[in-house]
């Protein structure tokens, strides 16, 4: 081969095309003229995010941002997603982050549920918002402010200040706190060895034995309680069911109609006793019968008084003449 010129000029052209291509790789340019599925998602705000970041699921990159447009007071960002094995769902969310502290934006799309259907070209995913960056750097900010203004406080108050009062009262309240120190040791030592209230109420077998009875009265109780409570449901499904004297008297409606019929007829007597009908009814509502009865207690009485002036004898003969 010879070195000539159009050989020179063919390499250098060959190199630069192969430089080309693989420039455009890297920047993504190729993933114009490839076939894939565009998608679309509205954000508040889109963090610095430019035209030809990458697009990603699960950390693997599917596609590309294409366009970052203003619509409805929202930014527009269009993806073009150029991996053919992602499926993206249509309750599928995008969210934008970050890779690292000063890192490349990218949109990240979960897989969203398995029953939902697969997203077509054109359909626009729910977002999800992330907070800004500088936002949480300014609070950081504020927090190291507020640290290191904790620290300037600190560093202009004197510890000998703080310090010696609080060795002074050490030292005048040492003798209080031994003796506390030496009391408390020494009802400690009650205790362990069974003496004193506390130290009986925790080794005393006495106790334990009462203590063990009386939870034993108190279950015998519950069991009791337990058999009086189940006997009194057995007695009301008896009830409800109509079984027995008492269920019966609740349940047997030939109880309830004589009853109801008992009540009828006494209210009918009552209603012909007030309006005089009959013999009772005579009684109460006839004031002649009133006025017989009271003239033939007179004349009983008047009789009455008249025997008693005549004698025994007088009497005796009146009434036997009529028998002879």
């Amino acid at each position: 081969m010879r070195n000539t010129l159009e050989t020179r000029l063919g390499i250098f052209f060959a190199i630069a095309l192969v430089a080309a291509a693989v420039v455009l790789e890297m920047a993504g340019s190729f993933d114009t003229f490839r076939r894939g599925l565009r998608l679309q998602a509205r954000f508040d705000n889109v963090l610095e995010l430019q035209p030809g970041d990458p697009v990603k699921m699960a950390g693997k990159q599917i596609g590309r941002v294409e366009t970052i447009e203003f619509a409805d007071n929202k930014v527009l960002v269009g993806m073009k997603i150029t991996d053919a094995t992602a499926v993206i769902r249509t309750d599928s969310k995008a969210t934008i982050r970050f890779s690292g502290l000063l890192g490349q934006n990218y949109v990240a799309i979960d897989f969203g549920s398995p029953e939902a259907p697969v997203a077509a070209s054109g359909a626009e995913l729910e977002t999800v918002a992330q907070p800004d960056m500088s936002q949480i750097l300014a609070r950081i900010d504020g927090v190291a402010r507020g640290v290191q203004k904790l620290t300037d406080n600190l560093s202009d108050v004197d510890l000998e200040q703080i310090l010696v009062p609080f060795t002074d009262f050490l030292q005048s309240a040492g003798p209080d706190i031994s003796t506390v120190l030496s009391n408390a040791v020494a009802i400690t030592d009650q205790v362990r060895s069974g003496r004193g209230t506390v130290g009986r109420l925790i080794y005393d077998e006495a106790l334990y034995a009462s203590a063990l009875e009386t939870v034993t009265n108190l279950n015998q109780t519950a069991a009791d309680i337990q058999a009086t409570v189940d006997d009194a449901r057995t007695l009301l499904a008896d009830v409800k069911a109509g079984r027995g004297t008492v269920g019966k008297l609740v349940s047997d409606d030939t109880l309830y109609r004589e009853t109801t019929e008992a009540m009828t007829q006494l209210k009918e007597i009552f209603q012909k006793i007030n309006r005089g009908e009959g013999t009772a009814g005579r009684i109460v509502n006839d004031p002649s019968l009133i006025d017989n009865a009271t003239l033939t207690l007179r004349k009983v009485d008047k009789a009455t008084e008249s025997l008693e002036d005549q004698g025994p004898l007088s009497v005796l003969s009146i009434l036997i003449n009529p028998l002879f």
